[in-house]
């Protein structure tokens, strides 16, 4: 399992060169890419593609070549194989018949951007890359609303701003951080609350290259009370029309809450009359 640069060529190991050399066979998510790493390091080994359009077909046939001892290298378009990649597959079916799997570390986008968040990192939840459907990512955001940890999600740049507006609202407004580019020439890493985050991003005429989103998990502890919660829950709903729904909304965003928790409270108020 060898780590390739995300995007700056440089960021590759001599492990990894000289394993890349050595193997009788490379197995590339992305053969383009695979090939412009190899060209620039002057590395004649063969290659095939693997990936999740061929991998139900490919997996048995690189593992029977992995038991007769050909030395296979399975390397991802960039990054650390079996991060959000086919290659857990193939990993799982080599262990399975007994081969060897040997890691050769190297550049990885989710602790690349984790380690210039800015975030708490002694602990973090890697979500990758969510469901398309809205629906489906909702369901996914409300199972994490009480997570603590730092969450970190994959998206592409033109699904990024409904997932943070999403975010946003189911979540509240959280500090944020868009890693976007990293390691190449518009490196660009963005930090702030999420509604300032959603603002800035929306004014661009475009967002390009692959985007890794860091989210503060939630603090049950201590930087505001429920009594205020209570007591501002009252006050909105005296000063303005709104629906419980809508009010819930508000004082969360206000507080960088979750819904659940302002709803629980909402609740009890409402049966206290």
């Amino acid at each position: 399992m060898v780590a390739t640069p995300i995007g700056n060529m440089e960021d590759i190991t001599l492990r990894a060169i000289r394993t890349l050399t050595e193997v009788d066979l490379i197995a590339a998510e992305d053969t383009r890419q695979t090939r412009k790493l190899l060209s620039r390091y002057k590395i004649s080994t063969p290659f095939v593609s693997y990936h999740d359009h061929n991998k139900e077909k490919r997996t048995p046939e690189l593992v029977q070549k992995l038991k007769t001892g050909t030395s296979i290298a399975l390397v991802t378009d960039s990054g650390t194989p079996s991060i959000s990649d086919p290659g857990y597959c193939l990993v799982r079916a080599a262990i399975q018949e007994a081969v060897p799997v040997v890691p050769i570390p190297g550049a990885s986008a989710v602790v690349t951007a984790l380690s210039v968040c800015g975030l708490p990192t002694d602990s973090y939840v890697f979500v990758g890359f969510v469901p398309r459907k809205s629906g489906k990512r909702k369901l996914l955001l409300d199972r994490l609303i009480l997570e603590p940890s730092t969450l970190i999600f994959y998206e592409s740049p033109k699904r990024l701003l409904d997932l943070m507006r999403e975010i946003l609202d189911v979540m509240g407004n959280r500090e944020a951080v868009v890693a976007r580019e990293l390691t190449k020439l518009h490196e660009e890493v963005l930090r702030g609350p999420l509604n300032t985050m959603v603002k800035e991003i929306s004014a661009r005429l475009s967002l390009k290259g692959e985007c890794t989103l860091l989210v503060a998990g939630w603090h049950k502890a201590g930087e505001v009370d429920l009594e205020t919660i209570r007591n501002h829950l009252r006050r909105l709903g005296m000063e303005k029309a709104l629906s419980l729904s809508d009010l819930v909304k508000e004082v969360a965003r206000k507080y960088s809450l979750s819904r659940k928790v302002v709803y629980e409270e909402a609740l009890k108020l409402e049966k206290e009359g």
